[in-house]
């Protein structure tokens, strides 16, 4: 895998997967704009990251959607094809790799401490231009607890309020909430840094669903196969990775807070403004010649659903075949519209029991904040939609194939199905769309003569394609 972000870059660049923006660009409403109809104009196959070399303001590019453009994009970070990649997350959950403390840093070249520490020197964009309450910073965040654990990393976006001041989007019950909250207790300020462009690992691995306890920087060294360097941060008792290029350093002082929002949520609606802590800066270190990166989100599909639900597809297959213990789990897979919150989570597994499928399909839904699972067979390709609505329309009967669980607390600011008069009670829904008996043969030629009638199909001049999953799995059976 990448050893930085600059080396992934390089990479796409030559899979012609990242395009650069040579013209002059204004950060309050052109790149998210583009990377806007980027998304919502093109299919996951064709889209691509985005390098704007010249941005107002500022020498410093920004780059988006580089990581989670597409399938295609992610496996390129990881290294792999894409159909390795579920397999090549678990092993790394399986394989954490604890991080290695180093001396001096690519991310400390540069040190700006007190007024030079100046948000201004940065190109953070207005991501829902004419709507979000400002620029926001969108990427890894390292906060730590009172004490002295790991860091914890995640993605949490925070307002830009003025040079040296940001409102930080902590809500109940993430860790990074708890993180600073245990220094609160204590009347001390807590300190965060906001990490931008390290290896793409850590990308991948802080987008992760995992327990509390877990640490995103040990998942991400097992992803790198190799410990991620972290270097002391100059002015907060925090480890950052050494080879970022940005690194932002601030303290959230204890009942310091300010309205965060309005901003493009992930569900594709604008959220409410809500009260949240207030950081200050304290300091800023770069590279020499800094990338900017910043984590596309918003209206989906996006860059932070597709990484999201790549990754914790893989987390599912970890929790269902290690900590739950069945080996007859075959495949997951997240939909690209949601992440992991109120998404459609699908698995295919090999049931051995009347209603061991339902049974998975409750302990998914238990572990996860999916709206939606789907358990198929083995020989169902989960990620193409046309087969999957093929085994609901075979394997699935409504009426005894259908969980409604109710009563699930979600939020009514995240899940804009809800209404008002619901409170915070959502509900999901299991369908085990898996055969319950043996219905014959596929209605389709034995396999022999298909192979054969593609040699025909060549011979008689017809155009060229690729055989699809679903039909290599089809022809198969027959």
């Amino acid at each position: 895998m990448h050893a930085s972000m600059r080396e992934f870059l390089a990479d796409l660049d030559r899979a012609g997967k990242l395009h650069r923006v040579k013209k002059s660009v204004d950060r309050s409403w052109e790149p998210a704009s583009l990377v806007k109809w980027m998304y919502q104009a093109l299919p996951d196959d064709r889209r691509f990251g985005l390098y704007f070399e010249r941005v107002e303001g500022t020498s410093i590019p920004l780059v988006t959607a580089a990581l989670g453009a597409s399938t295609a994009s992610y496996a390129l970070a990881l290294g792999v094809e894409p159909d390795a990649i579920n397999e090549t997350l678990l092993a790394a959950l399986r394989n954490r790799v604890a991080p290695r403390v180093v001396t001096g840093a690519p991310a400390q070249e540069v040190v700006m401490l007190g007024e030079a520490a100046h948000l201004g020197r940065l190109p953070i964009p207005v991501w829902t231009p004419g709507k979000d309450a400002g620029p926001y910073i969108s990427t890894m965040v390292a906060t730590r607890s009172a004490d002295g654990g790991a860091a914890n990393m995640g993605i949490y976006r925070t307002q830009v309020l003025d040079a040296r001041k940001v409102v930080v989007n902590l809500s109940p019950g993430r860790q990074g909430t708890r993180s600073v909250r245990s220094h609160h207790a204590a009347n001390a300020p807590a300190p965060i840094a906001w990490v931008i462009a390290p290896e793409p690992a850590c990308y991948l691995a802080a987008v992760a669903n995992l327990p509390y306890g877990q640490h995103e920087i040990d998942f991400a060294g097992g992803l790198l196969g190799r410990p991620i360097e972290l270097v002391q941060a100059k002015t907060v008792d925090l480890l950052v990775p050494a080879n970022a290029e940005i690194v932002i350093e601030g303290e959230i002082l204890p009942d310091e807070t300010a309205t965060e929002g309005p901003f493009g949520e992930f569900a594709g609606y604008m959220s409410s403004p809500a009260e949240r802590p207030v950081a200050r800066i304290t300091a800023i270190t770069h590279r020499r010649d800094p990338i900017y990166y910043g984590l596309s989100s918003q209206m989906p599909p996006s860059e932070s659903t597709v990484l999201q639900s790549l990754t914790n597809a893989a987390v599912v297959l970890k929790v269902l075949r290690d900590d739950y213990g069945d080996p007859n789990i075959h495949d997951a897979y997240v939909d690209l519209m949601f992440g992991g919150v109120l998404a459609h989570g699908i698995v295919a597994m090999a049931p051995q029991y009347p209603g061991h499928a339902k049974r998975i399909g409750r302990l998914v839904a238990d572990f996860f904040g999916f709206k939606r699972i789907t358990i198929v067979d083995p020989d169902i390709d989960i990620r193409d939609p046309h087969h999957l609505e093929w085994a609901l329309n075979a394997r699935y009967n409504p009426v005894e194939d259908t969980i409604l669980i109710d009563k699930v607390f979600s939020p009514i600011s995240m899940d804009p199905s809800l209404e008002a008069k619901h409170g915070v009670s959502g509900s999901k829904l299991i369908i085990d769309a898996t055969a319950k008996r043996n219905p014959g043969t596929f209605s389709l030629p034995p396999k022999a003569t298909m192979e054969r009638a593609l040699a025909s199909w060549r011979e008689a001049g017809l155009p060229n394609f690729e055989i699809p999953k679903r039909a290599r799995l089809r022809v198969d059976e027959s």
